[in-house]
């Protein structure tokens, strides 16, 4: 501790940023678990967000991204170094005209040419008040991922997606700091690599780029996209408005305690913690030989199993509970804080569920909340 002492004492605050020290990270996640962080910045402009990258930069100090706390689990014994809070705000519509970029998620055909409106949105954004104000607005592109946690900004990194949705049909580009370069940059839907929950800002690129604002092309008047099995039934034939797909939603995320309520039991999550997995058709067939009700989707020429279908058939139930932690009792996929549970509870029984599933069908579950100060 001495040692930590004479560095703290060696180490000039930025005047020009509000830099606190020994903060508590909990509050700042959806699973509401995490220790302190040595140095916290909260960054609402750009200029900021350079300032903390060179003040960490100066003082050897290692740098952790935090936008929305969503996605994250934080060991209890915190991040002895800087947390980078991108709390950039702002919504500007800056461009119309007629394109087909992006038709497929508006649902609309090849040979319809929409009004498109290019909206840049702040990095701190909340996103689902972003998700409401295109849908208040009749703009149709992101109606499906309504009621997710978490800021704008971490939205590429993980190519959010929900009910036949993803974040990588609607963006244009990302305006990013390069922490190589020192420079900002802007980078394309293509240069991005997005796949499955996945590019390059959480593969390839893992930490070179900071997020600092995001570029949608979003469709006026576009049709809600309608092509996931419980949206279809929920509608039954019917043409919902995007309003209507957005209640939906919001609907079918509560009843699975995917909303993040106070009042909910179940609403201290990560939402889903693990990732579906996609297998090749010889896997699956392997599978079905030995259960034959297993369920799966097509994702191109690979196969998609249900995570939580493997969960639960592999022995952990809704409801499931290991000392302070759990499994949500309305979703197998959400890992859960029921009142103070450790970092290190909720890392057991992850590796549990992991174990369990690849003893009994030879998949591997990868999780999908980043870990930090593990």
């Amino acid at each position: 501790m001495s040692g930590q002492t004479e560095v703290y004492s060696t180490i000039q605050l930025k005047p020009t940023l509000n830099i606190q020290q020994n903060v508590n990270l909990a509050p700042f996640t959806t699973l509401k678990i995490g220790g302190n962080a040595r140095y916290f910045v909260r960054a609402e402009t750009e200029q900021q967000v350079v300032e903390t990258i060179k003040f960490a930069g100066d003082n050897d100090l290692k740098l952790f991204i935090l936008g929305g706390g969503s996605n994250i689990l934080i060991a209890d014994t915190g991040f002895d170094g800087v947390v980078l809070n991108v709390a950039i705000p702002g919504i500007q519509e800056t461009e119309a005209k007629s394109s087909n970029f992006g038709s497929e998620s508006a649902n609309v055909l090849e040979s319809e040419t929409v009004s498109m409106q290019r909206i840049t949105v702040g990095a701190g954004e909340d996103w689902d008040n972003f998700v409401k104000y295109c849908v208040d607005r009749n703009l149709a592109g992101v109606e499906c991922l309504s009621g997710i946690p978490g800021f704008v900004g971490g939205t590429p990194v993980q190519n959010v997606g929900a009910y036949g949705q993803e974040v990588a049909e609607t963006i244009i580009e990302v305006r990013c700091f390069d922490r190589t370069t020192g420079e900002v940059i802007s980078l394309s839907n293509a240069e991005c690599g997005f796949s499955y929950r996945t590019s390059i800002f959480n593969s390839t690129y893992r930490e070179r780029f900071i997020v600092l604002s995001v570029t949608f092309a979003m469709h006026q008047n576009g049709r809600p996209k309608l092509v996931y099995k419980d949206l279809i039934e929920y509608f039954a034939g019917q043409k919902p408005t995007l309003a209507e797909v957005r209640d939906a939603v919001l609907n079918i995320r509560r009843s699975k305690s995917m909303v993040i309520e106070p009042d909910d039991p179940n609403s201290k999550s990560a939402g889903s913690f693990f990732k579906n997995p996609i297998v090749s058709r010889s896997k699956l067939e392997d599978l079905k030989a030995n259960y034959d009700r297993i369920p799966s989707f097509e994702y191109g020429d690979m196969f998609k199993v249900p995570a939580a279908w493997l969960i639960e058939n592999a022995g952990f139930n809704k409801g499931f509970v290991l000392g302070e932690a759990g499994i949500s009792s309305n979703h197998s996929l959400a890992l859960i804080n029921r009142g103070n549970a450790s970092s290190n509870e909720i890392v057991v029984l992850k590796e549990r569920i992991q174990g369990a599933v690849a003893a009994k069908f030879g998949i591997e579950l990868h999780p999908e909340p980043v870990f930090i100060g593990f």
